[in-house]
């Protein structure tokens, strides 16, 4: 009889065998900290126009060059509990304004890293935690005080560049000036007088070669694809959009057909030619010139196509077809019918392209109000034009958060600095022991021109001591400098460096809140990976992957 072992008294007798359990300040929350203090340090390196670039290669063998952390960090994969939580409240700051995450995960980083030295001091978490709310609520009550101004009039090309240029300049440090010019020029073109902007209306399309300045921006649409037929170019072109292949129809059910001499086979494949031809005609007659299909296109149909002086342009993806049936408002038929005037869409030309060596097809409409821009990207490497497909992204989602809300607030560390000032004379009014929680939520604020200061290679100490010095003077728009020599500081309103309100906003709160979660668990119980067989190691018999 085999001999019964008793488990060790306590709270692992009640898990299973193979569970883990940490609790206390030691084991729980030390390790939560230290963890999210990793993830923050990792992508700290990454902020502002001279953050250094990562290589990630994810799981698929896929490489990523790039210094975006919503990019890093959605590739990384990361495991560990906390630190996924600091990872999702930086994938809600990305799906809310679409900018500022390497921004949550610094600060968060900064925040649980002073937390850790206060609760070594011997402070509880309940006071830290406290503390922390109290500071971010006043934060976010004082931050529309440093507002310094407002955008004027987002219809004005000029002044949009202007405000897209630091976001691009953050990805795309020394090509801001040309990027912002072609982002501005795709969102206002289609910015509509009523004010509701979709980021989904700016596209990009990829192509290899040549240089970054050969890039240009497009009304209407342009896909990476061949045309199937004859005809290359239609003016004035009215578009039929089917989502079913371009091919006669098969019969859902089988049938067995008895021929018995040649003449009858001859006649029953003529059958099939005139129904063809009599579809094609029929969409012809309609007064359509251009057949978009959402699947293969037939040979037998394609022939007719040409009879009848249709150019065929095949689409692979609904993603695109859905698109584009937006832009030139047709609907997308199900079945080879001849559509109705309604149902079909219009743009003033379709034509194939050449770019480099990649044939595009271009639907290009001439007025400027277009419903859909698309920045077409020349690059040496894709590597390259994934970063600055990247940087596009950030500067269409900037323009986004200025049309919900204009306020505009000083860039490189200037409003941290601000924000950290007025907090630390906050947490000197109050009483109790959460005021410790106050300042160091205040001194927190200083990693954002720390990080910008070591990223430069500039002592962060001699730059945090000069800009507190001219904040106390009254100057609130005075931030880091990065183009000076060594720890210079300039007027950032002057200089154009500005930031959105609601990235500021969004990300103290985000960050926040991803910070008091992690100092609030103070046991993790982890139970046995459930079992089952392993995946093969070394992919010894799998075909490879593809991109």
């Amino acid at each position: 009889m085999a001999l019964h072992v008793p488990k060790a008294p306590g709270f692992a007798q009640m898990l299973k065998d193979g569970a883990k359990h940490y609790s206390g300040l030691e084991e729980a929350v030390y390790r939560n900290i230290q963890a999210c203090k990793e993830l923050a340090q990792t992508t700290r390196t990454a902020y502002g126009p001279n953050g250094m670039n990562k290589m990630v290669i994810n799981h698929l063998e896929k490489l990523f060059v790039t210094n975006d952390a919503a990019t890093i960090l959605r590739e990384l994969e990361v495991q560990h509990p906390a630190a996924r939580m600091v990872v999702m409240a930086s994938h809600m700051q990305e799906q809310e304004v679409g900018d500022g995450t390497n921004f949550v995960l610094v600060f968060a980083g900064a925040l649980l890293e002073l937390a850790e030295e206060l609760l070594r001091m011997g402070l509880s978490v309940s006071e830290v935690i406290e503390g922390y709310e109290m500071a971010c609520k006043k934060a976010l009550e004082i931050l529309p005080e440093c507002v310094c101004c407002s955008a004027k009039n987002l219809h004005d090309l000029e002044e949009v560049t202007s405000l897209i240029r630091p976001a691009v300049m953050s990805k795309q440090y020394g090509n801001e000036d040309f990027l912002a010019n072609l982002i501005a020029q795709a969102c206002v073109s289609i910015f509509p007088e009523s004010g509701n902007f979709s980021v989904d209306n700016v596209r990009v399309c990829k192509i290899l070669g040549c240089g970054l300045s050969a890039s240009s921006v497009l009304h209407g649409m342009v896909f990476k694809k061949e045309t199937e037929g004859d005809i290359t170019s239609v003016k004035d072109a009215k578009i039929a959009v089917f989502s079913c292949p371009f091919d006669c129809m098969i019969m859902e059910t089988k049938g067995t057909v008895l021929i018995k001499n040649a003449e009858e086979l001859m006649n029953f494949s003529q059958g099939e030619e005139n129904m063809m031809e009599a579809q094609v005609k029929a969409i012809a007659d309609t007064g359509a010139n251009v057949v978009v299909t959402g699947g293969k296109v037939a040979d037998m149909a394609l022939h007719y196509a040409n009879k009848y002086q249709l150019m065929v342009v095949r689409l692979n993806s609904k993603w695109d077809l859905r698109r584009l049936c937006k832009t030139l408002g047709a609907v997308a038929l199900p079945r080879l019918t001849p559509p109705t005037p309604e149902e079909m869409g219009h743009c003033d030309s379709v034509y194939l392209n050449e770019v480099g060596d990649t044939q595009v097809v271009v639907f290009k409409h001439e007025k400027e109000d277009g419903a859909i821009s698309t920045l077409v990207i020349r690059g040496s490497t894709n590597n390259l034009m994934d970063d600055i497909e990247r940087a596009v992204d950030d500067g269409v989602n900037t323009f986004k958060v200025l049309v919900r809300d204009k306020r505009l607030m000083p860039g490189a560390g200037a409003t941290e600095i601000e924000l950290a000032k007025l907090l630390t004379s906050y947490g000197e009014s109050c009483p109790g022991l959460e005021q410790y929680a106050i300042k160091k939520f205040a001194e927190a604020f200083e990693c954002v021109p720390r990080a910008l200061a070591e990223n430069s290679g500039v002592k962060a100490n001699e730059l945090i001591s000069k800009l507190y010095a001219v904040h106390h003077e009254g100057n609130k728009n005075i931030g880091f400098d990065i183009e000076g020599e060594g720890a210079a500081v300039k007027d950032m309103f002057e200089a154009g460096i500005l930031d959105p309100y609601l990235v500021k906003y969004w990300g103290i709160k985000m960050a926040t809140n991803a910070a008091v979660t992690v100092l609030r668990v103070d046991q993790i119980i982890m139970a046995k990976p459930a079992g089952g067989p392993k995946a093969p190691q070394g992919k010894k018999d799998w075909d490879e992957d593809q991109d």
